[in-house]
């Protein structure tokens, strides 16, 4: 009952990790680049993301354009495309793998397959983590060497997306971590080797 618990557990964390994930792959907020006119009120900002980049006015108006080619885009924006989407389907395999093994479904009768599938999920699920995590990373770190070089004039800053990445590979992170840890395999009652003593002080004798 109490692996059953952390199953739960797990798939709430995966779930929550993989929303996190979908909204980071589809919103626009990878990138911020503010312009301020002559008058303050017309404030606008640049958006980019993976998939399109968007102009919003101070006003609220917006204009999203996406990416005519693949090749326009940065080699972190390219790279987090491919991690990103494979993430999210390694994510949605693992939660589905998670599901037949777990204790609390009756898809998989075999009791002593189980903590092996659940074992295979939370791998999964971790890698689908570090998918994340690493391409979100190494775009914040462009940012932020970009915007402390004197020689760049275009600035940009982190968008939102940026730390929801972070969040929902920490959680996918979190929830493989607690399968490894309580779905270990059951030790066998064959195969192994049985040592009796005799009870008058004898020598062991080992039994296989």
């Amino acid at each position: 009952m109490g692996n059953a618990g952390v199953q739960m557990a797990c798939v709430a964390l995966g779930v929550l990790g993989l929303i996190g994930v979908i909204v980071s792959c589809t919103v626009p907020r990878w990138k911020v680049s503010y312009f301020i006119g002559s008058n303050i009120v017309t404030v606008q900002s640049v958006q980019d993301g993976l998939w399109m980049s968007c102009a919003v006015q101070s006003t609220g108006q917006q204009q999203c354009k996406s990416y005519n080619s693949v090749l326009i885009l940065a080699s972190d924006l390219q790279a987090a495309r491919a991690m990103v989407i494979i993430s999210i389907m390694l994510c949605c395999l693992s939660l589905l793998v998670l599901f037949c093994g777990a204790e609390f479904t009756t898809c998989i009768q075999n009791e002593d397959a189980k903590p092996k599938i659940s074992l295979v999920a939370g791998v999964g699920l971790m890698l689908a983590g570090l998918l994340v995590i690493i391409p979100v990373s190494w775009s914040a770190n462009i940012v932020v060497q970009n915007f402390n070089n004197p020689f760049v004039v275009d600035k940009k800053e982190l968008g939102e997306c940026i730390y929801v990445g972070w969040g929902a590979g920490v959680l996918l992170l979190l929830a493989g971590g607690l399968l490894c840890c309580f779905s270990r395999p059951k030790q066998g009652s064959s195969g192994g080797t049985a040592r009796f003593t005799n009870s008058t002080g004898g020598t062991n004798k080992a039994f296989v």
